[in-house]
């Protein structure tokens, strides 16, 4: 029994020890290479939005709000695509029948609420709208925004179709929030083939007591993606891409 338990207690120890030495495949930029970024919008960014009470801190301590500009403005100087895949609640998402604890929450609290799918009135300015300094990037002709998610990953709209359609398999992705709808959307492109990166410090995740999204984001974005890059990483290894 001894040597048994011995045994055991150095198998941890080696795979721990793998573990703490994960390898990193790396991820370069080429001209297969899209940026995803994820419900860019007030709920999320703003102090004025529903969720600043328990993302804000993340927001504040990640610099979420520049660096994610960043993405955006280097995107914009050499021609880069962006995916933004946002998140938008209707009248009759109200209406569903069963949902998760945070679904409950962000219908309870109106978060991401649109009035109408064909209207945009009460939308400018809205939890659910952009955040002001995005606008003119979002606006611009390299920017792609697709159909609404409607829990956390893409599965629910049109992002992975799009990004084929546009002949991109390669995705940085960054945007809000860290363990919920950028881990989702991590998750599934990896699974449907796309290599994809994340830009760590391009998002951040609600803290509440004994639990922070943001850890736990962390952990799955090193075990899953191909690279984890910094903001000023990833600004440096876009700005090396040369349009064809």
């Amino acid at each position: 029994m001894r040597k048994l338990t011995l045994t055991i207690a150095l198998t941890v120890a080696s795979v721990s020890s793998l573990f703490a030495q994960l390898p990193d495949p790396g991820f370069i930029v080429d001209k297969h290479t899209a940026i995803v970024i994820t419900d860019p919008q007030n709920d999320f960014l703003s102090p004025d939005g529903v969720a600043w009470g328990v993302v804000g801190q993340s927001v504040m301590e990640n610099n979420t709000v520049d660096n994610i500009e960043a993405l955006f403005k280097v995107a914009k100087e050499k021609g880069i695509t962006v995916f933004v895949s946002p998140h938008y609640y209707f009248k009759h998402d109200h209406t569903w029948q069963f949902e998760g604890a945070l679904e409950v929450l962000m219908h309870k609290i109106g978060m991401f609420d649109r009035s109408n799918v064909l209207s945009t009135e009460g939308f400018e300015g809205s939890g659910a709208d952009w955040l002001d300094k995005y606008k003119e990037y979002i606006d611009g002709e390299n920017v792609i925004v697709t159909s609404p998610h409607k829990v956390y990953g893409p599965e629910s709209n049109d992002l992975a179709l799009q990004l084929r359609k546009h002949g991109f398999n390669k995705v940085v992705l960054a945007g809000m929030s860290a363990n919920l709808c950028t881990e989702s959307h991590m998750r599934d492109l990896v699974e449907s083939g796309f290599e994809v990166s994340v830009v760590k410090d391009a998002t951040a995740a609600a803290i509440l007591p004994g639990m922070n999204g943001y850890e736990a984001a962390l952990v799955n974005f090193k075990m899953i993606a191909s690279h984890v890059f910094t903001t000023k990483e990833a600004v440096k290894e876009l700005k090396k891409f040369k349009k064809m």
